[in-house]
């Protein structure tokens, strides 16, 4: 049998200076071999790079200095992640007072109270009763004599179907001067409906015959849903909201920050 050709062993000189692209080695006639290579020049790589840092500085960007999102109130004195100032860190705080009702509504405090807290909540939210039970009763306490508190509806009925019907409960017993006794029962309570309703109504010995005709003709409906279309029409998206002296205050917030907005407003800080 004949002898099979060795395979030549010569390669070429590699160069010392930095090589643009590839060189292959010749390969001996009658060897058969494909490759797939791609080659690439010094310009696309540096392009490819330029690419690649822009991308990394929009997503560094991005998790540091977050987003803003769309809707809700501009110039809030606070939102769910604590004191938000929104302003330019070149220049002043800016602060947005909004025109919210007050007078007609359930209240607490002196008329006269320097501070007017309007809060726009929900029965069946559970941020709502987490406030209500943590920071309500600590916050008139920490300012007495110096807070009127006023409660507006905004029930969240895609997600809360007793809040509504407990709203209109709460203006009924309101009609016996009852209101903040059967509101703190609303707020206490793990389950709200008809039952509980009637319940609490004799336990604060409310005239049943006029509190369950109230429940039954819907007296206070659109009283309720009028609070509900103000607050959507004002851009209210989350319960509880609060306005203090019209300065808007989102989210269950602690004690603490609520007493920063107080404080300030008190000492004539903010302006008016």
């Amino acid at each position: 049998m004949p002898s099979m050709p060795t395979r030549s062993t010569r390669t070429k000189k590699v160069k010392e200076e930095p090589v643009i692209e590839p060189e292959f080695l010749e390969e001996e006639p009658g060897v058969e071999e494909q490759e797939d290579t791609v080659t690439f020049k010094r310009s696309h790589f540096y392009s490819i790079l330029v690419v690649l840092a822009f991308a990394a500085g929009v997503l560094l960007g991005y998790v540091v200095w977050g987003y803003a999102p769309a809707g809700g109130l501009p110039g809030t004195a606070a939102q769910a992640g604590g004191p938000v100032v929104e302003a330019p860190v070149t220049q002043e705080p800016q602060f947005v007072r909004y025109d919210v009702p007050s007078e007609g509504f359930p209240s607490i405090g002196p008329a006269d109270a320097p501070i007017t807290i309007v809060e726009f909540s929900d029965y069946q939210c559970p941020y709502c009763r987490r406030w209500h039970l943590q920071v309500y009763q600590p916050l008139l306490n920490a300012y007495p004599g110096k807070i009127r508190l006023v409660y507006r509806h905004l029930p969240l009925t895609s997600i809360h179907p007793d809040a509504f019907p407990a709203a209109e409960a709460a203006m009924c017993a309101g009609e016996q001067d009852a209101y903040w006794q059967y509101h703190d029962k609303l707020f206490s309570s793990d389950s709200l409906g008809n039952g509980v309703y009637v319940r609490y109504a004799r336990d604060l010995n409310l005239d049943m015959t006029a509190f369950e005709s109230c429940i039954t003709e819907r007296k206070y409906q659109e009283a309720v849903q009028a609070d509900l279309d103000f607050a959507v029409d004002l851009g209210l998206r989350s319960t509880p909201t609060f306005f203090i002296n019209g300065l808007a205050v989102v989210g269950a917030q602690p004690l603490d920050v609520f007493k920063q907005v107080i404080d300030k407003e008190l000492a004539g800080e903010i302006p008016k």
